[in-house]
């Protein structure tokens, strides 16, 4: 037999490419997170009186989700409980996709945010974290007398 000198799925050889190379450009200096392809997904973003943070992670009990936030670091720590077909013991589980297990994600936050002001609450599947922003961190108008 001979070897290709091209990969049988140029798709998914192309969809890594991308991968690692939107791992070296896809950075930002204020926020950090491990960058992509972890569990939960996340999505990070700022207004600017707040830093919000949504992790998509559906299935997983809220009671068995952990944040913590120290010294500027956001941590969520977690676990998906695996799902098995119902039935007897002769059950097989064909194709499984979804995640199961343990998880962990960590971002980086601002200086400016107030650690005295996190809310976080996890609806439809949708964990979402808000960090607010120091009152001396926002602009304010100053009047000349």
């Amino acid at each position: 037999m001979y070897r290709s000198l091209f990969p049988r799925d140029i798709f998914a050889e192309l969809d890594r490419l991308q991968r690692d190379m939107s791992g070296v450009f896809d950075y930002s200096p204020s926020i950090r997170g491990f960058g992509r392809g972890g569990y939960p997904a996340l999505n990070v973003g700022s207004t600017p009186t707040s830093v919000e943070i949504y992790a998509f992670a559906p299935g997983i009990d809220p009671a068995a989700v952990e944040i913590n936030l120290d010294r500027g670091v956001l941590t969520i720590d977690g676990e998906r409980k695996a799902t098995l077909p119902a039935g007897d013991e002769k059950s097989t589980l064909h194709l499984n996709e979804r995640f199961e297990g343990r998880f962990r994600r960590v971002v980086s936050l601002p200086d400016d945010i107030d650690p005295n002001a996190v809310s976080a609450d996890y609806r439809d599947g949708v964990l979402h974290v808000s960090v607010k922003r120091r009152e001396s961190a926002q602009p304010r108008r100053i009047e000349v007398q």
